[in-house]
């Protein structure tokens, strides 16, 4: 009877540690984002640099990762002064600016319903217990309390963000307070769940070919979309995320297309949870915005810089070669110095091999009778951009064995690197042990 008790206290005591093993293990790193908008600064004039002053903004965003749990993360990195956000939600989206009854829940900070973000500072959200589903629409509404200044924001959503009658209207599910659309993210930047089947993230760092222009607005007709998509029916799949800003250029910053890549890539890639890999296409702006580059080497160098400043933090990079833009229709956008340019570009991906894939983007929406051009099917009408079917062809162009995670390591816990494995090896020893330790006792 006494080794029985004993036993049964030693069971308790193992399983006990094996719990809270286990437990720390799922806490360590457990985050992968769900959906991001890369942040920008404001215009010169205009709403982003009007701001808000006792209103609720509501963004509407569609997640590509399944979890149990979420967080957000807000972002005054580019205000002059503090942003208070005095209440947050999140509920699930039911079209317009409202959402499903009953499924709102409060975002708090630290413990706190409401937070105050520096300027230049980004700040998450405390997680709350909410199933998230891949491909699901969410509404993450913010209610700004006192004058924003101006935002920090994301100008080409290609989707309607609600703000809304002044005074908080965070849970406001009819959305009848919200009397405002516009085709803007403004001060959230991520979404990120826990307990969450996907393997990692994807980032799709461009510009604006990544970033949507030209696809149907309200239709998540984006590349990265459609890959998204095409990744549903893949278990354990990547999110992708689409950390394009339309203008970007990799060599050079702009007051109207956002921090260049080389400055952008710790935030808006690198610092994104769960990253696993990233699909660079950019370096079109940098050919056909004035002041071109017409050197491909600076333009492949900072590539390279991307590539080595990835593999140090174990990402994979893959490379997307750049579209044809013969006949662009803005000013200075095409000749042929910069089409050699493009081509010289081109090369350095497919046969550098300095990337760890390669996507030919080019290669399948090129007219095939003049390959300076778009295939005039996949033309949004610039001569620039896809329309929608082709950012359909180009998600489909992705080989998905390159996104495969092939990262079979288990994140280690922070408190004692003991694994839940040797937690488990260790506890049958300690019941082998007190076992054969009790048995003499009770023979003795």
């Amino acid at each position: 009877m006494k080794f029985a008790r004993l036993l049964a206290l030693v069971v308790l005591v193992a399983g006990l540690s094996l719990v809270a093993s286990v437990s720390q293990a799922q806490d360590a790193g457990d985050y992968v984002s769900a959906w991001t908008a890369s942040p920008q600064p404001p215009y010169e004039e205009g709403i982003s640099q009007d701001g808000f002053s006792d209103q609720t903004v509501r963004n509407i965003v569609r997640t590509s990762a399944s979890g149990t749990a979420l967080r957000v993360r807000l972002s005054n990195a580019f205000g002059e002064r503090p942003l208070t956000i005095g209440a947050a939600s999140v509920a699930r989206h039911a079209g317009g600016a409202s959402t499903v009854a009953g499924t709102d829940l409060a975002l708090t900070f630290g413990g706190e319903p409401s937070v105050t973000i520096p300027a230049g500072k980004d700040v998450y959200s405390d997680p709350v217990a909410f199933e998230v589903a891949t491909g699901e629409d969410l509404a993450v509404s913010l209610h700004v309390e006192g004058a924003s200044g101006p935002t920090t924001w994301h100008q080409l959503a290609q989707q309607t963000s609600y703000v809304s009658n002044p005074g908080d209207h965070t849970d406001d599910a009819a959305g009848t307070s919200f009397t405002n659309g516009l085709p803007h993210f403004f001060f959230l930047t991520a979404v990120d769940v826990s307990g969450s089947s996907a393997s990692g993230a994807v980032v799709a760092l461009g510009d604006s070919i990544t970033d949507g222009y030209g696809s149907a607005f309200g239709t998540d007709g984006r590349y990265p979309d459609y890959l998204a998509r095409r990744l549903r029916a893949v278990p354990q799949a990547p999110a992708v995320l689409n950390a394009g800003i339309s203008g970007n250029r990799i060599l050079r910053d702009s007051p109207e297309f956002g921090v260049k890549a080389l400055d952008r890539l710790d935030r808006d890639v690198l610092s994104q949870s769960g990253v696993t890999d990233i699909i660079l296409l950019e370096g079109i702006n940098d050919i056909q915005q004035t002041p071109h580059v017409f050197d491909a080497e600076r333009i492949t160098d900072g590539m390279q810089e991307i590539i080595d400043r990835a593999h140090e933090e174990g990402i994979e990079v893959q490379g997307a070669t750049l579209l044809p833009f013969e006949g662009c229709i803005f000013p200075e956008c095409y000749s042929q110095r910069q089409e050699e340019t493009r081509l010289a570009v081109n090369d350095f991906v497919r046969n550098g091999g300095q990337f760890d894939g390669v996507i030919d983007f080019d290669a399948v929406l090129r007219d095939p009778n003049d390959p300076a051009r778009l295939l005039p099917e996949y033309d949004s009408g610039d001569h620039l951009h896809p329309n929608d079917a082709g950012y359909r062809v180009m998600a489909e162009t992705v080989d998905l064995a390159l996104l495969e995670d092939d990262q079979t390591a288990t994140e280690v816990p922070e408190t004692g690197g003991i694994s839940p494995a040797v937690v488990v090896l260790s506890s049958l020893v300690v019941l082998a042990t007190a076992s054969l330790g009790f048995r003499r006792l009770l023979a003795s």
